[in-house]
């Protein structure tokens, strides 16, 4: 293969991996700005609803705010939580929900999956996230 060729094939790849990354960048601060919006206006208040109903049925769970998530944990068991976090790691990022299980000698099990697989977090909705918690709640509470 010719030298000059094999360099206008390179740098062309080099280019395009560029805009690649910016646009991917542009991406991901769109999606952090969604997801902040996603976390005050529903998660938040929603895991605050949620652990209330948890505890009014003999749950001992509490809420905290680490970092960019909203976590729901068990007071005795702090490797028992729910957490809402936004998953930066795919090529679109995305809400996912984080269930942590403390299984005595099984260990800790962690299952992580999307909120609303597919659905952008700018149209997250409280419905979205509502049936996401009627799903993994009861697996905190049931052994």
């Amino acid at each position: 293969m010719d030298i000059s060729e094999l360099r206008k094939r390179i740098v062309r790849a080099i280019e395009e991996a560029k805009r690649e990354a910016a646009a991917r960048r542009a991406r991901l601060d769109e999606a952090v700005t969604a997801y902040d919006v996603f976390l005050n206006r529903i998660a938040i208040p929603m895991l605050k609803q949620t652990t209330t109903i948890v505890n009014a049925s003999g749950g001992t769970f509490v809420v905290s705010t680490p970092a960019e998530t909203v976590r729901m944990s068990a007071r005795q068991a702090p490797e028992t939580y729910l957490e809402i976090a936004l998953d930066r790691t795919g090529d679109e990022p995305e809400v996912v929900g984080r269930v942590s299980l403390a299984r005595g000698r099984q260990g800790i099990i962690v299952d992580e999956r999307p909120i609303a697989p597919g659905r952008p977090i700018e149209k997250l909705t409280e419905e979205d996230l509502a049936d996401y918690l009627v799903k993994v709640v009861p697996r905190l509470l049931v052994r």
